[in-house]
This record gives structure tokens, sequence and C-alpha cells, in this order.
């Protein structure tokens, strides 16, 4: 409680206040509260919600989860201490694979059953939305009474409002809805909703000291992205394309209370008008943050590394994605070699402390030959500017072209990294995510409800990898990943 209250009394509010009505529900995000209150796609259904009249509260996975545990209490709200478990209905923020296992953790300590054939009509409904949703969130079924699949700011509410209902009233509602899928029903995911232009762009709702983007108003500067590359879940043919929000509107929305702005969107630094919206903030004395820098934008526009480093940016953060130009190619992605020296002499000439380089290790077809060339290029790149190389192991998902590409595996993608750390030692700074826990996340990316039951079965036995690889064990995506790789 004494973590709840400072978090409440220091948090900022530049949206709609929470207040009491007959209407109640919860927010709920199966991560810590610093992941969860940087959630811009949380924040916006919090606002949403609000705006239409609903009393709704947040609530998180504790920070230590076997604390609260052994302190026998309920999981609860920020807002009011509410037991999760005493609402009508809980919606759920779902962001990607791995975090199945905090949902069913945080419905274990609400005291609401966690698979949905053993809830009866006094418990509160689980509604699951979020990222995860555009991509394959299928795992997440045993756990769920209904689903809002894609952009859920205008499905949110009628959703809602039919959970103060009986239950199969509420389940009639959300299988008609634009993206709604009731998995007892039927295992046929339908197309992701899109919501309308007029309700963009998202933002934020509250300001927090905590979250993982300290005190950053997160505002969406487009969405969708109108790129091809092969990886993305968000590429072009997902939903609709790249929709931009006017410079206007987006410097009218940041509040003066909000000392620094995020600007959000799959493919923001390709908005055609961001140098005048950085140089409108800056003019303003707020600090900047951005999602999702092309290093072929930043190359075309240097007016965008000079307003970051004068917003406050100390890494210039820049994506190639995979180890070589042939990969590039193949994967569709439009950075070329020249493109990432250029940002490298940008980030030295504005003086950032260093340039970070996110990549993908396993990508089809990988070979020593791109690894080295990585290594080589890194070498040059680090000749101009100290850089840092932030590696992710390439996961397959749905959606994409490459869904049946299959995962590298663990040991290769291991050996891989090892080749990187040992060819830029003294170089340059490598970091990577756990092949492991990427080879779970391809197994749940490829999977169904047999694989989230597993999820079940992991996290009972103690969450450890050891756990998870027998759970899946004999499982059809486990296999499909076999035969792909």
């Amino acid at each position: 409680m004494k973590d709840i209250l400072r978090r409440l009394e220091s948090e900022v509010l530049v949206g709609p206040a929470f207040r009491q009505g007959p209407r109640r529900a919860v927010l709920l995000y199966p991560s810590p509260y610093r992941v969860g209150m940087s959630s811009l796609g949380f924040q916006q259904i919090l606002r949403v919600l609000r705006e239409a009249g609903w009393a709704v509260e947040r609530a998180f996975l504790p920070d230590d989860v076997e604390a609260w545990r052994k302190g026998r209490r309920p999981l609860i709200t920020y807002e009011t201490g509410t037991p999760v478990n005493k609402f009508p209905i809980i919606g759920v923020s779902l962001a990607y694979e791995l975090e199945l296992a905090g949902l069913i953790t945080s419905l274990e300590l609400a005291g609401v059953p966690v698979l949905r054939e053993d809830r009866c009509e006094q418990d509160p409904v689980v509604l699951i939305g979020g990222p995860l949703t555009f991509s394959n969130p299928l795992p997440a079924s045993p756990f769920c009474d209904a689903m809002l699949l894609g952009e859920a700011e205008e499905t949110v509410v009628p959703a809602f409002e039919a959970a103060l209902g009986a239950r199969q009233d509420f389940l009639d509602t959300v299988e008609a809805l634009p993206g709604g899928f009731v998995p007892s029903r039927s295992t046929t995911l339908p197309a992701v909703a899109k919501a309308t232009d007029a309700l963009l762009p998202a933002r934020s709702i509250l300001l927090s000291p905590e979250a993982e983007l300290s005190n950053m108003f997160l505002l969406e500067g487009e969405r969708g992205c109108h790129r091809q590359c092969t990886f993305c879940v968000m590429r072009r043919s997902t939903n609709g394309g790249m929709r931009l929000v006017d410079p206007a509107t987006l410097n009218q929305l940041v509040p003066d209370a909000a000392q620094r702005v995020g600007l959000v969107g799959a493919a923001i630094s390709d908005h055609p008008q961001l140098v005048g919206l950085l140089e409108e903030l800056v003019a303003r004395g707020k600090g900047l943050g951005i999602s999702s820098l092309r290093a072929d934008r930043v190359a075309r526009r240097p007016e965008i590394a000079r307003l970051l480093r004068a917003g406050g940016y100390r890494t210039l953060t820049v994506a190639s994605d995979a180890a070589s130009a042939r990969l590039r190619r193949t994967i569709a992605k439009g950075t070329v070699e020249r493109h990432l020296l250029e940002c490298a002499e940008l980030a030295r000439e504005h003086k950032y402390k260093v340039l970070k380089v996110y990549m993908m290790v396993g990508v089809p077809d990988e070979n020593d030959e791109d690894l080295d060339e990585l290594i080589e290029f890194t070498r040059r790149l680090a000749a101009i500017h100290p850089v840092a190389l932030g590696i992710a192991p390439f996961v397959p998902k749905f959606n994409t072209p490459l869904i049946d590409a299959g995962f590298a595996g663990i040991k290769p993608v291991e050996q891989r990294l090892k080749r990187l750390q040992k060819g830029l030692k003294g170089r340059a700074d490598v970091r990577s995510t756990s092949a492991r826990w990427a080879w779970v996340e391809a197994v749940l990316a490829q999977g169904g409800a047999a694989e989230g039951l597993a999820v079940l079965e992991a996290v009972h036995a103690g969450g450890r990898f050891a756990d998870y690889k027998r759970a899946f064990s004999g499982l059809p995506a486990l296999d499909r990943l076999i035969r792909a790789a």
C-alpha cells in the first residue's frame, strides 16, 4: 500500500480524473506499474472510458509478487484500493507473449478463476485487448471471456456497457463488434478493428515519475506504417497503412505541465512534418523522446538529430534490423550502410553520448559471413562515434510474411551473439535479450490455446525456463518451429 500511495501522490493528471460512479470497471496491466504507465495504449483506453463516464480504476502486477502473496492480500486497484475481483469487468492490456505469465499471476492474486471455463455468473468477465491482438492472441484465449482485436477506441465502451448485464448478452455484444472475438464460440480470429481517424491521437492521461518513461507525456504522432518490412506486425498491410496527425493539433494537445514529450508511432520519423513539430516543442522548452527512428529518415533530415539533442536526447537510436546489406534487402528494410554512417556523423556532430543501433540475430538465411560483415561495419561506425548494439533474436510472428520462417534455435543464436561480442570487444557495446526467452516467445507466437495452458503449467511449476521447456514438449507450435528451422 505504501508504494501505491506514494505513486498516487507523485502522479500529475493531464486528462479526465477518476470519479466515483455506478459504472465501475478496472483496467489491468499484467506487468509492474513502471511498465504499464509507459504504455500509451493502456493510458488511451483509460482516457476513452473515463470520458465516457466510467469510474474506471487501474491495477498492475505487483513489483514483488512473492511478497504480495506472503502478505495474503488480494490484488487491489490504485484509485480506491478495491479488490480486483469486485468489479463486473476486468479489461486487460496485453502487449506481448511473455506477459501471459503476468496475466495468470494477476488473476490468481485477484482471486479470479484463471480459466474461463471455471468462472460463473458472479465472477468478473475478463476482456483482453492490446498490441498482442494484432498478431496472435490465441494462447491467451483460455484465460479470457472475450477479446477486442486491433484498435479498441470505438469498441471498448459498448463492450464494457454490455458487461453490466448477463454474461451471454455480453458475449453476444462483443461477438458483433469489429474485432470482437469470443473464444468459447470460435477459434477463428476476426480481422483487427480500425478506429476512425477522428479519435486520433492517443495521448497520456497521467504523468508518473516512476514510469519507465519517467514524467513523459506520450503523444501519438501517427498510427500504423506505410512500409513493408517482412518481419513486422505493423507493416502496411496490417491495418491500412500510415495515418498522420496534424502537427498543430499535436502541439495544442501538449499540456504546459508536461516537461517531457514522447512522440509515439510505428513510423513516427516518417511523418513529413516532424521537423516542424520538433521545432515547436523545443521552442516551448519541452524535453523530447521519440520512438522508432528510421536511419534513412534521420540521414535525409539531419535536423531531426539536432532537434532531439536540443530536447535533451543523449542517445541517438536507430534500427538496422539485419546483420548485412543482403539480409536487409531480403526483409525489405530500406536502410543501407550510408544511412547508418551519416547517423554516426550526426551523433558526433551533436555530441550524443552514443549511437545505439537495434539489430536482430537469427534472421532467416543468416550465416557467418553476414555476422562478419556486421562486425566490420560496426567497427567503421565506432571509428566515427561510440556505438552500442541492442540485439534481439528474430521471432517469427503471425500477420507477417515470415511466420513460417522458423526460429534459429537457442544454441545457434547464443553462438552468434558470442561471435559478435568477441569480434567487437573493446570496439562497441553489445547487449542482447535472452535467446531462451525468445524461444518461449516464438513458441507462443506460433501457438494456440494448448500453448496458453502450457504457460499456466509452467507458471505453477515455478516459471523458470526449464518449466516452460517441459510444458511445451510435444505441443503443435513447438513441432512447427522445429520443422521450419
